[in-house]
């Protein structure tokens, strides 16, 4: 990697360090992304957001471990309505399996070697008993045995071990109240975790980065709704996996229950985890209670991000310069596009009542995200409350967007129609081109 890759690299993940530092965020690897050969990279990665002071708890599934166990003992596995039916023997080889599961996490979450992010790290593993489970029971006169679903979590069990700065490790075996050991579904853990501790994140793997559209892409973000929509399309067309459509129900139901945001990458792409979380668009699958983006007003919290937009143009001359000080002034004629905590694009109406007139000014948009058209969704923002407020013209001074412009309805006018009070500030020197919209 060049010099200026590392340096680029770091300063557009440092803006994603601070805004997920202390977070707690629920990891799930279920037994396909274990069995993978990138499994030991997925556990560094991990290591390394705890690292960053992100709060983890690490919850492993292992259905492909256990299917070979059963096979190796010569038991057939049993299900229904696609739930594994727990009879005594199956439950003995599903202990033996996630017991050894459990100790290879722990063995490879405790090496120190040199050139991963393990070296020199201290990472304290805690398992216990923070899940109380409960059986199944019979279903449709089919007794599911010593399977069983989540019946209580020591959230404030979990807390304690977190703000400790341990990882908590969680496997499918879970103990009752009379003593029993049950099967439960490491999706359905992770769920309940989740929503117990009301962790920021859950993040799944599958053999694809989430789930695709019809041309093979990542869909980028989906709500909940569109996320069922798009399952049960995968289902009726036959190319739903296992895994994938578990973790999908099961993030599903994590947002619904206040979950903000659940991810699904790939175990297969090395390093996948890292740019789904450090980078500007990601590289998986989002389902999300509200969308990643949305537009506001702009307050005085947010002179900082409307200066690192718009000072690189100022740079080059195309907008003019505002101190911060005029910036701080005319913040409430702002608006913004958000992402993740980040302004990615700005846009100001500033009035001229007298002339029953307003100015649509300082549009950017940060360069990695123009290819949505945001500039459009701000000036049809802009529009509607020059409407709202009765102004009968909209205007724009720029020396480079002349045709962005005019495909979006204004016309070239001269310095003579501009407002009085703009009339007297127009720059012969920057000879900007005067554009307007009747509205």
């Amino acid at each position: 990697m060049r010099t200026t890759e590392l340096v680029d690299g770091f300063r557009h993940s440092a803006p994603y360090v601070n805004a997920h530092r202390g977070k707690t965020f629920v990891v799930m690897l279920g037994g396909e992304a274990l069995a993978n050969n990138h499994f030991r990279a997925i556990l560094n990665d991990v290591a390394l957001l705890h690292s960053l002071g992100i709060k983890i708890v690490l919850v492993y599934g292992a259905r492909p471990q256990i299917d070979v166990g059963l096979q190796a003992a010569g038991i057939e596995p049993a299900y229904h309505n696609g739930v594994r039916i727990t009879d005594e023997d199956t439950l003995k080889v599903i202990k033996q399996v996630a017991g050894a599961v459990q100790f290879d996490i722990t063995a490879r979450l405790s090496m120190s070697l040199g050139n991963t992010p393990m070296q020199n790290a201290q990472i304290n593993l805690v398992c216990g008993n923070f899940v109380i489970a409960q059986p199944l029971g019979v279903d449709d006169g089919v007794d599911f045995c010593l399977s069983g679903k989540v019946r209580r979590i020591d959230s404030q069990g979990l807390k304690r071990q977190l703000e400790n700065n341990c990882i908590v490790l969680m496997g499918p075996i879970a103990a009752s109240v009379t003593g029993e050991s049950f099967n439960l579904t490491a999706e359905e853990v992770a769920t309940q975790v989740a929503v117990k501790l009301k962790a920021d994140k859950i993040i799944g793997f599958s053999e694809t980065n989430g789930l695709l559209d019809e041309n093979g892409n990542a869909i980028a973000e989906l709500m909940p709704n569109q996320a069922q929509l798009q399952l049960e399309l995968m289902e009726q067309n036959g190319s739903a996996c296992t895994a994938t459509t578990a973790f999908i129900r099961a993030s599903i139901d994590a947002c619904r229950n206040g979950v903000p945001r659940c991810h699904l990458v790939s175990y297969l792409d090395d390093g996948a985890l890292l740019q789904e979380l450090f980078s500007r668009e990601g590289i998986g699958t989002q389902i999300v209670t509200e969308s990643a983006e949305r537009l506001r007003r702009a307050t005085i919290g947010d002179i900082g991000g409307v200066l690192n937009l718009i000072r690189p143009l100022e740079e080059q001359g195309i907008l003019v310069r505002r101190s911060r000080e005029q910036l701080e002034m005319e913040i409430e004629q702002f608006m913004l596009i958000e992402r993740d905590n980040l302004v990615i694009g700005c846009a100001a109406l500033y009035p001229f009542e007298e002339d029953n007139a307003g100015e649509f000014a300082c549009l950017v948009v940060h360069p990695d995200y123009r290819d949505a058209d945001r500039g459009s969704v701000l000036l049809n923002n802009i529009i509607g409350q020059a409407r709202v407020r009765g102004y009968s013209r909209l205007f724009a001074l720029t020396t480079r967007s002349i045709h962005w412009f005019l495909e979006h309805g204004f016309n070239i006018v001269e310095v003579e129609e501009l407002p009085g009070k703009k009339k007297q500030l127009y720059n012969y020197q920057r000879r900007s081109k005067i554009l307007a919209l009747d509205l």
